[in-house]
Parts: structure tokens; sequence; C-alpha cells
């Protein structure tokens, strides 16, 4: 029976996260977009400042989840989990868990501002496109990106990594 879950739960870790970054057979798996010049990128991260934003918008925890759920869609990402929670008397601060990383955002309706924090691994995803959704979505008048790629260590680039054996610990 161990051996049956083991089987299924490697199929579908795999499909969780299409892109580890594993190496296998000594050629790695991650590989940067074409025309960025780097082969070892693990991912792009972008913070987003977003201004004069649609109050109402902002301070609605509902319509933050949509908006968060189809940001993370469009930029080709795997939602696994999303957390909200609504201050009183306002405001909303949302986390995406993704399979390739997170998204979250903070929301001050009051200053009509909202801080956002995209991050995805591979190369597969498109954050910006997150980016986008989202300052659409709460109809800011004026914004900030800020995107990066997060390059590989050099420590990592030749280490070999496999799963290893987590050993429980009892009290």
């Amino acid at each position: 029976m161990r051996l049956f879950f083991n089987l299924i739960m490697d199929k579908f870790i795999s499909c969780l996260h299409p892109n580890p970054g594993w190496v296998s057979n000594g050629v790695s798996e991650m590989t940067s977009p074409v025309g960025s010049g780097s082969t070892n990128m693990v991912g792009k991260h972008c913070i987003l400042e977003l201004y004069e934003c649609d109050a109402f918008k902002l301070n609605d925890e509902a319509f933050i989840r949509t908006t968060i759920t189809t940001a993370a869609k469009m930029a080709g990402a795997t939602l696994l989990n999303l957390m909200t929670h609504r201050f009183e008397p306002q405001g909303v601060t949302g986390l995406a868990l993704l399979a390739e990383s997170h998204i979250s955002i903070h929301t001050w309706p009051e200053n009509g501002y909202a801080a956002v924090d995209v991050f995805t691994c591979g190369d597969h995803t498109m954050p910006n496109r997150a980016c986008e959704i989202l300052r659409k979505e709460l109809l800011a008048k004026s914004f900030s990106l800020k995107s990066f790629q997060r390059d590989t260590p050099e420590a990592l680039t030749t280490a070999v990594r496999t799963p290893s054996a987590i050993k429980s610990v009892t009290c």
C-alpha cells in the first residue's frame, strides 16, 4: 500500500511543479526565457506599487481573492492555496501560494494604495501578466513596477540536486 501511495504522490507532486529546477541526467531542467542571455535563471520577481486605486475594490476581500486567482491563472501559474484577511476598519492582505512561488498583496484603501509582490520560478510563467491584471482590476491611475531576474547561485549550478530521505523526529 505504501509503495502505491508513493507512486501516486510522485506523479502528483511532479505535476504540481512542472519545473522544480532539479538536475536529471546531468542536464539542468531550469532554462531561461529566450533572449534573456542567462541559462541559470531561477525565476522572475516583480515588485508592484499601485497608486490612486479604487478604494472600494481595495477593501473588498472577495474581489481581492478573485483578482489574485485570475492574476495567477493569467500568469500561467498553478494556484495551490489562497489566504486573505480583511482588517477593521479597512484594508486587505492576500497571499497566494503557487506551485511556482507566490503572489502577495497588501492594501490601504484610505490611501488608494496597494503593495504587490509576485515571484515565480521557472521559465513557463509570466509574472508581469499577473501585475498587469492587478493594476487594471484595481483601477490604478499610476504605478511603479520593478522586476528582476533571480539567478541560480553558482554553487547550485554544479551541484546534483536529488531528493533526500526525511527522517521524522519523535519527542
